[in-house]
């Protein structure tokens, strides 16, 4: 599919409404223009948020279940156009149509697990006679919407980590105002006809495009937002914490993710799935498989095997059935990836396999024994670049994970529960997966990580805790 050109403009208050300047996009891997995008305005922003204001009482009294039919139907209506909204995702982001039929897959799930999480929106009684002066007295919590809600989002999965951010924001009766990443708009675009089908009232939900430095500190900064939800970059992500004030924030700045591999272990079971791990969407996954380290008594083995099943990826077209790696994102990204290799090489890494460039693409690369200082090993590297290293033992493939200012996820394969279990209390991450890659997410678990991968969390439960505000309510009986 080639899209026809075409000119978009901003979705405010349930309109769409032209602005002064607009920009082309182009597809990473075509080069090609597919469309004319709103370049938006502070004013622009201002005009969203008095329409998100202006819904917000509308949304909190809105019944959950009310709440949760929208979200059932925009899952409904996602479903009946899965495929375009699959090629939009690789058309616009490079991914891989079949990886992009998957994002989509799950992104009606995540509506759906919306749906659902707003019908169980609760709180608790409080025994207050367990302190003296407390008889007679009986007190509950409720949870209430906490008002208009920036989203600001990433352009690796456009659709469902928008999902995790409107979802649960529509979910706890909060208004959204989304600012989708500049090179994957078509996606939010695309979400907003179904948001107008399934009857959200007007302004709650509204998107404004445009550049993070003037769209992104627009919202940052308005008084009138009660909560960030963002995911992105940590100079980024603390650039928003510093000037959010006194509003509530959720940052997800990514990782260097590894795995851990014992010596114990079934190889032929695991290496494609660390392979996949690797490699799925060339990398630009916050969770993407990044480092492994592999015991000293199978590491041969083990890169052998990785290798060769590396070597069946096949690089080519996103729109292609069989591409399993596409362009990246950028020319700028790719460029940056070559000069990380040559930085890891120079400091006395090998090149297993991969490392160059084919087109806008950069071919799946295996790099051994990467020092531990450069920055594919200590940095988020957000490209089809896996490092493996050899390890003496558990305790020190735990010392080299912890070694990241990173946090976000880690797995370990071992036939050992114990270790795996001590390995699960010594990893300093949000998320521990033993015998599991720490590529895996389902998406009404918990996510989130520790250091600089974030704060708060998403899953639709628990982001609806960061977008809610506990009121305590008590009775004098007396």
């Amino acid at each position: 599919m080639e899209m026809t050109l075409v000119k978009k403009n901003l979705f405010i208050n349930g309109k769409w409404i032209e602005t002064e300047t607009y920009k082309p996009l182009y597809a990473p891997f075509s080069g090609k223009q597919i469309a004319e995008i709103p370049e938006g305005s502070v004013e622009d922003v201002d005009k969203a948020i008095i329409a998100a204001e202006g819904a917000r009482t509308v949304l909190r009294k809105m019944p959950s279940h009310q709440r949760a039919s929208i979200l059932e139907k925009i899952a409904f209506l996602m479903e009946e156009r899965s495929e375009e909204a699959a090629r939009i995702i690789a058309l616009e982001a490079s991914k891989p149509i079949t990886t992009a039929r998957g994002e989509v897959t799950r992104t009606i799930q995540t509506y759906k697990f919306a749906a659902e999480e707003a019908k169980r929106i609760e709180g608790k009684t409080i025994p207050l006679d367990a302190a003296p002066g407390g008889e007679n007295r009986l007190a509950y919590t409720v949870r209430e919407p906490i008002g208009v809600v920036a989203a600001i989002t990433p352009f690796n999965f456009p659709m469902n980590l928008v999902a995790h951010k409107v979802g649960p924001a529509i979910a706890a009766g909060n208004p959204v105002i989304l600012k989708p990443a500049n090179q994957t708009p078509l996606s939010a675009f695309f979400l907003a006809e179904l948001i107008e089908a399934a009857g959200l009232p007007a302004g709650g939900f509204n998107i404004v495009t445009g550049k993070g430095s003037v769209i992104g500190e627009a919202l940052v900064t308005d008084n009138r937002v009660k909560a960030i939800t963002f995911t992105g970059s940590p100079e980024v992500g603390t650039g928003i914490r510093n000037k959010a004030g006194l509003k509530k924030v959720t940052l997800e700045l990514g990782s260097n993710s590894g795995v851990i591999v014992d010596e114990d272990v079934d190889l032929d079971k695991i290496i494609p799935r660390a392979v996949h791990g690797a490699f799925a969407f060339q990398g630009q996954v916050c969770i993407s498989l990044q480092r492994i380290f592999v015991h000293e008594a199978i590491y041969d083995k083990f890169v052998q095997k990785f290798i060769a099943e590396t070597k069946k990826l096949v690089v080519g077209n996103p729109l292609d059935e069989n591409t399993d790696v596409a362009a990246m994102i950028s020319g700028q990204d790719l460029g940056r990836s070559l000069d990380w290799i040559q930085e890891a090489v120079n400091a006395g890494a090998e090149v297993a396999f991969g490392g160059k460039a084919e087109g806008n693409a950069l071919t799946p690369t295996v790099l051994l024994e990467a020092a531990s200082d450069v920055k594919v090993s200590c940095q988020e590297v957000f490209a089809p670049i896996v490092i493996i290293n050899r390890i003496s033992s558990i305790d020190e493939g735990i010392t080299l994970m912890n070694d990241s200012r990173y946090g976000l996820q880690a797995g370990i394969y071992t036939k050992d529960i114990n270790a795996g279990l001590d390995a699960a209390d010594q990893l300093e991450v949000g998320g521990v997966l033993i015998n599991d890659i720490p590529t895996f997410r389902v998406d009404h678990m918990p996510y989130g990580g520790v250091k600089e991968s974030g704060t708060g969390r998403e899953g639709l439960k628990y982001a609806i805790e960061e977008m809610t505000e506990m009121k305590l309510v008590i009775i004098n009986r007396n």
